[in-house]
C-alpha cells in the first residue's frame, strides 16, 4: 500500500510539474522562496541568438474534467502583482499565449477546476568579443569578453526581485588549429608558439543555460621560422653537403657553415658546401623578414670522417667477383700514391691519384703494369704512401709489406 502511495505522489508531482509549458525554450529552472520553499513557478529560458527571440506557454488543467476556462494575466512592477490582463480562452482543455516578452505569467483556470498556473519567461543572450590585443614577432595576445544576462524573478507575496543563479564559461579556438594556452580559463591568453600562417581566431562563450555565442577574428601571420634540412650528415672528406631552404616568411639569410669564420652565405638556396678537415659541424641559418622578425636555427651535427688506410695481404684476380682486386681501404686521403715490386724487384704495378682519379681507382687486377700479361701467383712487395685530409701522413713500416696473390 505504501508503495501503492508513493507512486501515485510521484505521478501526481510530475503531472504538476508539466502543467504549463514553453515550447521551443532552451532550458528550465525552478522559483525559490524561503520563507515558501513548496512553491516552485517553472522559469523558462530562450536563447536569444536573433535578438527578436519571444516566447509562448501552454496551460492546461492539472485535475478535473474540461472544458475550462483560461484567463491569463502578466506581472506588473507597478502593482507589484499579475494584475495585468492579456487574454481569456472559454471552453477549452489548453490554452496557448504566444509572442511573450520577458517577464511573469499567470494562468487561472476555471470550469469545474480551479487552479493557478505560473510560470516567467526570460530571453537569453550571451555576450562574447573577439580581438587582437597586442602582437609581437616573438607572441600573439588576444583580447576576449565575456558576459551572461542576469535574470529576476518576483516573490509573488511582496514583489521583491529575486536573482536566478547564472555563471559563464568560455572556450578560445583557432582555424586551423594552433597553440592557445590554456583557452578555457584564460580570457587574454597569450602565446609564444604564434600561428606561421593566417588563421581565424574564435572565442565561444556559453553560460549556465545552455545558450551560447561566438565571436571572431581574422589574424594575418607576420611570424617566421628558419628550418632547413642537408644531405648528407656524415661522411668521408671532401663532404660535399646539400641545404635545402624550408624556412617561412623569410627575406633574407645568413648560413653559417661552420668551418671558418668567413665560411657564410646568404643565399636563399645556397650551392653545395664542401668539407674538406675531418671533424665535426654545425651549420646555423639566420633569417630576417620583411617585418624585421628574426629567428635561427642550428643543425644536427655533420661528422667528416678522420682518414684511414687499411692494407689487406692477399687478393685472388680469378675473375669470380670476389676480392679480385688489391685494393687498400682509404677513407679522407687527399692522395694515395701504390707500387708494387715482384719478389725479383721488378716494378709491376703503380697507382698516383688524388681527387677523382682517386675515389675512382679500383685497384690492382693483378695485371703487369696495367697489360694484359697476368702477374703470377705468388709475393709481391707494395710501398704505400698517403696524406689525409687531417693531415695525417702515411709513409712508415706500416705502410709497406707482402701481399700474397692467389688464382
Amino acid at each position: 500500500m505504501r508503495y501503492f502511495l508513493l507512486i501515485i505522489i510521484l505521478l501526481i508531482s510530475a503531472l504538476a510539474e508539466a502543467q504549463l509549458t514553453a515550447p521551443g525554450m532552451q532550458t528550465v529552472r525552478y522559483t525559490y522562496y524561503p520563507a515558501s520553499p513548496g512553491v516552485r513557478d517553472p522559469v523558462f529560458i530562450y536563447c536569444n541568438s536573433s535578438g527578436s527571440q519571444k516566447g509562448t506557454l501552454v496551460a492546461a488543467s492539472p485535475g478535473g474534467t474540461g472544458p475550462f476556462t483560461f484567463t491569463w494575466y502578466q506581472w506588473s512592477d507597478i502593482t507589484k502583482s499579475f494584475s495585468i490582463p492579456l487574454k481569456t480562452d472559454s471552453g477549452v482543455t489548453t490554452s496557448t499565449i504566444a509572442n511573450l516578452a520577458e517577464g511573469g505569467y499567470r494562468a487561472v483556470i476555471s470550469g469545474g477546476y480551479d487552479a493557478t498556473l505560473t510560470g516567467w519567461i526570460f530571453t537569453d543572450s550571451p555576450h562574447s568579443s573577439a580581438k587582437l590585443q597586442n602582437r609581437t614577432c616573438d607572441y600573439v595576445a588576444l583580447n576576449g569578453e565575456a558576459a551572461v544576462d542576469t535574470f529576476y524573478y518576483r516573490n509573488p507575496v511582496n514583489g521583491i526581485p529575486v536573482k536566478l543563479p547564472n555563471g559563464v564559461s568560455f572556450l578560445w579556438s583557432s582555424d586551423p588549429p594552433s597553440t592557445i594556452p590554456r583557452p578555457d580559463f584564460l580570457i587574454d591568453p597569450q602565446t609564444f608558439d604564434p600561428p606561421l600562417v593566417d588563421v581565424t581566431y574564435n572565442l565561444q562563450v556559453t553560460d549556465s543555460f545552455g545558450c551560447s555565442t561566438e565571436s571572431s577574428f581574422f589574424y594575418e601571420s607576420i611570424h617566421v621560422k628558419a628550418d632547413f634540412t642537408l644531405e648528407p650528415l656524415k661522411g668521408e672528406a671532401p663532404l660535399e653537403v646539400v641545404f635545402t631552404d624550408k624556412s617561412i616568411r623569410a627575406s633574407t639569410y645568413k648560413w653559417e657553415f661552420g668551418d671558418s669564420k668567413d665560411s657564410i652565405s646568404s643565399l636563399s638556396t645556397p650551392p653545395q658546401h664542401i668539407y674538406y678537415k675531418p671533424g665535426e659541424y654545425s651549420v646555423k641559418l639566420t633569417i630576417e623578414s620583411d617585418m624585421h622578425c628574426i629567428d635561427s636555427l642550428r643543425s644536427e651535427t655533420i661528422v667528416v670522417d678522420d682518414s684511414k688506410l687499411e692494407i689487406p695481404n692477399v687478393f685472388t684476380p680469378d675473375g669470380d667477383g670476389l676480392n679480385d682486386y688489391f685494393v687498400v681501404e682509404a677513407q679522407s686521403l687527399r692522395h694515395l700514391n701504390v707500387v708494387i715490386y715482384s719478389r725479383s724487384g721488378l716494378k709491376v704495378y703503380e697507382f698516383n691519384g688524388a681527387g677523382e682519379s682517386l675515389r675512382n681507382w679500383k685497384g690492382w687486377d693483378g695485371n703487369i703494369n696495367d697489360s694484359s700479361r697476368e702477374a703470377t701467383p705468388g709475393v709481391y712487395f707494395y710501398i704505400i704512401k698517403a696524406f689525409g685530409w687531417d693531415d695525417v701522413i702515411y709513409d712508415s713500416k706500416k705502410t709497406r709489406g707482402f701481399v700474397y696473390l692467389y688464382r
